[in-house]
């Protein structure tokens, strides 16, 4: 999934904030002769927020808190994935770490990281604050602070050129909407589906979408692969009637996803599923593209909630912190109900902690549509935590694309994809 960090990593290297870089251990059990504890804390959320704000935030932590100080080791998302990888192997994790939702299995079966549902339970922490939590075999290992989703974006002008009133809420409207839209002629299409193989991520973004916008899922309670259930044989059979009616723009199965933004942008495609962190860069590039975002068209008929993709800022305490009920301190306070809001709004994303509510008073207006959106759904993408989250998009794309080029059926698609994944889950 395209992230914030992908358009500000060019920045991050000279935007870092109170650190000399990222380090995993190394350093003794953080304890000073006073009694104080310093408490280490790697990620990459501070390169790609305002300069000196996440510090900021650490020292109104330690002001509460006063025998807690914090050392932030703060580096681009590529080098701190790196260096917490290793440490994760080594069992030489920082106390507190920024995760991705793609390395909590891995990390959680090494045990680097430890479990957060027995430190909520010990802290007497009120979990139901929380809009989601990432978990392995019933166990908690990452609290996502801030997400951002994942809205249809569509072009306010290429809807009304189409003649297209109302703006589309079902997949029968949106099917319709993206024929009219491609009728106008010009090489204008109604949707664009990024799927090249080599960066898979839109079987996440922009196929399994439909499935969550819908309540549906494609995995058992007890997390085993279920991709012949109906509602994902009726998600890939709709996705197959888009290709079908040739509302998709060319090119798809070799499309990268800042194809598909570039596309947008451009007005060759009337409606694309994209991150809200694409909203400025589109305004950037485009500042007369007239467009807003709307929830992601559900199954005719569906009135339950709708399920948005997301990216998130995780954090997690490794378990081989010697000062874990502190290291949770830091958590409860950055995932508090003001500190949540403050930390979404600075980095225009969405709050961990449901009942925080983002100061949109700067921000485009866009912001707070997807907020409405995303208050009245929830945050859906069953792919964060899966072990080989990747490896298992890219299976399930090698046979969409066959079913996409007539040369598979969708139930041998499902099926194959069902037992490809079987092996890994």
């Amino acid at each position: 999934m395209t992230r914030r960090r992908h358009l500000l990593g060019v920045i991050a290297v000279a935007a870092l904030v109170g650190t000399t870089g990222v380090a995993c251990g190394g350093s003794d059990d953080g304890a000073s002769a006073d009694g104080s504890v310093t408490l280490e804390f790697a990620q990459w959320w501070a390169p790609e927020l305002p300069a000196g704000s996440f510090d900021k935030l650490m020292t109104e932590f330690t002001a509460q808190n006063p025998n807690i100080k914090v050392k932030l080791l703060s580096g681009p998302y590529a080098s701190t994935k790196q260096q917490l990888v290793s440490g994760a192997a080594s069992k030489t994790l920082p106390d507190v770490v920024g995760l991705d939702g793609a390395w909590v299995n891995d990390f959680a079966k090494q045990g680097a990281i430890a479990d957060l549902s027995a430190l909520m339970k010990d802290a007497n922490y009120d979990e139901s604050q929380l809009a989601s939590q990432i978990q392995i075999q019933g166990k908690t290992y990452m609290i996502p602070i801030v997400n951002f989703v994942y809205p249809m974006f569509v072009n306010n002008d290429l809807l009304a050129k189409a003649g297209v009133t109302k703006p589309p809420s079902t997949r029968t409207e949106f099917l319709d909407a993206a024929k009219k839209i491609t009728a106008t002629g010009g090489n204008v299409k109604g949707w664009a589906l990024p799927l090249d193989t080599a960066v898979p991520n839109g079987i996440q973004n922009d196929v399994m979408s439909w499935l969550w916008a819908s309540g549906g899922t494609m995995l058992t309670k007890d997390g085993k692969p279920d991709l012949t259930n109906a509602q994902v044989k009726s998600t890939i059979e709709y996705v197959k009637s888009l290709n079908d009616a040739s509302v998709i723009a060319p090119g798809s199965l070799t499309m990268k996803e800042q194809d598909k933004v570039e596309k947008f942008t451009t007005g060759q495609v009337g409606m694309v599923i994209d991150s809200l962190a694409h909203i400025n860069l589109i305004k950037k590039n485009n500042p007369s593209l007239n467009f807003t975002v709307l929830p992601i068209p559900a199954e005719d008929g569906y009135t339950g909630k709708r399920g948005i993709p997301y990216a998130s800022w995780g954090i997690g305490v490794a378990d081989s912190s010697k000062h874990k009920a502190e290291a949770f301190k830091l958590v409860e306070f950055l995932m508090s109900k003001e500190k949540n809001a403050e930390l979404s709004t600075l980095a225009n994303g969405f709050p961990g902690n449901k009942t925080a509510v983002p100061d949109f008073s700067n921000s485009d207006p866009l912001f707070k549509t997807a907020f409405d959106i995303y208050q009245a759904g929830y945050p859906a993408n069953e792919f964060v935590g899966l072990p080989k989250a990747e490896d298992l998009m890219r299976s399930f794309d090698e046979q969409l694309q066959l079913t996409l080029t007539g040369k598979q059926s969708v139930d041998d698609t499902l099926s194959k994809a069902q037992e490809d994944w079987a092996s890994v889950l």
